[in-house]
């Protein structure tokens, strides 16, 4: 997630996916001059700038022709077929041996929750994919909190529990319940292992459908090894399991690669809690930077897709760490052997029977292959980084996010890949402001004593201070025009979602920030479906929406719904605009806190110009005039209106 979860996201993006960060183009906050009224305004049109409509792709074929959309699982079979989590098309796609690709479930763009056969089903965001002996397929579906079976023939079935209904409940079928699975595997006797992200467990359904929790307590993140409920880990994203039954997590958070025993027993297998960074070695001595996927061979070598690190990376059974292809810290998409090869936030790896390994290579939307000796080449899809300073094409960027823009022209970026944040001058001039590149943390201080944790939305005011979302440490942080950096609500590593002062106040993986003439702060709070508000003195207060409660409904504070709203932008008038991302709409909310939706149909997906405009998965905006400039896809779209 790119420096993110899936969907945690990441979410994420994160999540996880969680869109706003997927790679997606991001807009600046840019000046305004709305007439100030509160009244809702009338959509007159919706006008392609742009882009690419049509996003990443999703097109069949064979080899380079094909298209995905941020493919982020992958499983391969004992012939060498391919299945592969096309998680923002929210379908199931198929690859032979030879590249060609095909789709098993689900149609692009329809997202929802429905069984049935080949196109006639619907997913909601996969993330992860598993498959077994005779070619069922099973998948975590994400954003439905629900585990999948599809059969060779297509056939989609919902094995445990109820799309929409989340939470963490044992029980056998539609009684059990998720948070965002994110990672999925099977073992010889139909037994599928899930990385239950959001509620930071390690969860085993039967092939009855009976759902138990192997490892850790739902709700109570952190890093800890022990039996059962006794040990924590931190948003894991991915699990494989061996012969033995022993499932292999990765504990992405945490930048650890943990063992779960058949018996519930959890060790810490390589890597250091907290410790983010690229180091081969042994055991503790290892480090990784957001793992995200695993997947493990018949000599018990598990494989990890070190996202933050662009690279795939080997632990042997006795936990000694190398890298087995890309460069740390070298993003980008080039096949080759070993170090030279390149991907770009890798999310999730298969292994075959021969020791080649598969790779789900998200931000190339590229599906790549791994030899025992390192050589990378492409399989399927076509590709679409660093940290220096300099002026035009000489600097360089690690997935620049969120990005800002003041009076004189001045650009600020959310540089999410490198945890920095960037100033871009009017004559291209780049330095960077916060942070230092590669170093991930919450530190408040001066310019490159700072730390970060994927900052992702950033707003500048009037006089120059910058609002940045601190998403994977949940904070807002504030930085002035002169690099000092602190910590404006919220306390880092505390996700949840509470109202209050400074660090009383929790938020849930902030995405998007937006500040107004006042010197208040909006936030796009996405895991908690709801729009918060800071004031200049850190008091938070929830404007719209109730945490935990998804959906689409306008009204009046605490009663109105959102779906993953990932981008808001205010007016002089002190009215926020929500790019409510996975409701494919653009919402209002009035400074009292009413909410109504001003175009785009809640779960009606797909970019429609013209006067009845359509979303596809709309993740930032800016107000511009009497119109709204709004990032969806991979296009760039002009929302124009009547009066307010």
């Amino acid at each position: 997630m790119v420096r993110r979860m899936q969907i945690a996201w990441l979410g994420l993006c994160l999540a996880a996916p969680t869109i706003a960060s997927c790679g997606f183009p991001r807009l600046a906050e840019l000046p305004n001059d709305s007439d100030g009224s509160d009244g809702a305004p009338t959509p007159v049109g919706l006008e392609f700038l742009a882009g690419d409509v049509g996003g990443p792709g999703n097109v069949d074929g064979s080899g380079a022709a094909a298209r995905f959309f941020f493919p982020s699982g992958g499983a391969v079979d004992r012939i060498g077929n391919v299945y592969v989590a096309d998680t923002v098309n929210s379908t199931i796609r198929k690859v032979t041996a030879s590249g060609a690709v095909t789709t098993l479930a689900g149609t692009a763009g329809m997202k929802g929750s429905a069984d049935g056969t080949g196109a006639a089903a619907r997913f909601y965001g996969p993330a992860g994919v598993a498959v077994d002996s005779v070619g069922n397929v099973y998948v975590a579906d994400y954003f439905n909190s629900t585990i999948r079976k599809v059969t060779a023939a297509g056939v989609v079935t919902t094995m445990a529990g109820t799309a929409g209904m989340n939470g963490s409940a044992d029980g056998t079928g539609a009684a059990a319940r998720f948070s965002g699975p994110s990672g999925v595997a099977v073992d010889s006797a139909g037994n599928v292992y899930v990385a239950d992200l959001a509620n930071s467990t390690i969860r085993k359904v039967t092939a009855a459908g009976v759902v138990t929790t192997m490892a850790g307590t739902a709700g109570m993140n952190g890093s800890a090894d022990g039996t059962g409920a006794a040990a924590r880990f931190s948003f894991p994203n991915g699990v494989a399991v061996d012969s033995a039954g022993n499932v292999y997590v990765a504990d992405t958070a945490n930048s650890t690669i943990r063992t779960v025993t058949a018996a519930g027993v959890v060790t810490t297998t390589a890597g250091s809690v907290g410790m983010n960074g690229s180091t081969n070695g042994t055991g503790a001595v290892a480090r990784f930077d957001l793992p995200t996927g695993v997947a493990v061979d018949s000599v018990d070598n598990v494989y990890v897709a070190d996202q933050g690190n662009s690279t795939i990376r080997t632990v042997t059974a006795a936990g000694v760490v190398t890298t087995l292809a890309g460069t740390a810290g070298m993003p980008g998409s080039a096949d080759g052997t070993g170090a030279v090869a390149r991907f770009n936030s890798p999310a999730g790896v298969a292994v075959d029977s021969a020791g080649n390994v598969y790779v789900a290579d998200r931000d190339n939307s590229t599906i790549r292959k791994v030899t025992t000796a390192g050589v990378v080449t492409t399989l399927a899809g076509a590709a679409g980084t660093g940290s220096a300073d300099g002026t035009g094409a000489a600097a360089r960027f690690d997935l620049p996010n969120g990005v800002a823009v003041d009076g004189a022209g001045n650009v600020y970026v959310a540089d999410q890949g490198n945890e920095t944040i960037r100033k871009v001058t009017a004559a291209g001039v780049v330095t960077t402001l916060a942070g230092t590149a590669g170093m991930s943390g919450s530190v408040d201080g001066m310019g490159a004593a700072a730390r970060f944790n994927v900052p992702s939305g950033v707003t500048v005011d009037s006089a120059g201070n910058l609002y940045v979302a601190d998403l994977f440490n949940s904070t807002i942080r504030k930085v002035t025009a002169a690099g000092v950096v602190t910590t404006l609500a919220g306390t880092a590593g505390m996700a949840g979602s509470a109202d209050g002062t400074g660090a009383a106040a929790r938020f849930n993986q902030p995405i998007g920030v937006a500040v107004d003439s006042a010197g208040n702060v909006y936030v796009a709070d996405p895991l908690n479906a709801t729009i918060r508000k800071v004031t200049a003195d850190g008091v938070v207060t929830t404007l719209a929406g109730t945490a935990g409660m998804v959906g689409s409904a306008d009204g009046t504070g605490a009663a109105a719904r959102f779906n993953l709203p990932s981008g808001v932008a205010v007016d002089s008038a002190g009215n926020v605009y929500v790019a409510d991302t996975f409701n494919s709409t653009i919402r209002k909310v009035t400074r009292m806190g009413t909410t109504t939706t001003i175009a785009g149909i809640a779960g009606v997906a797909g970019i429609v110009l013209g006067a009845t405009p359509r979303f596809a998965f709309p993740t930032s905006l800016a107000i511009v005039g009497d119109s709204i400039v709004v990032s969806d896809a991979n296009a760039i779209l002009l929302l124009r209106h009547g009066a307010q």
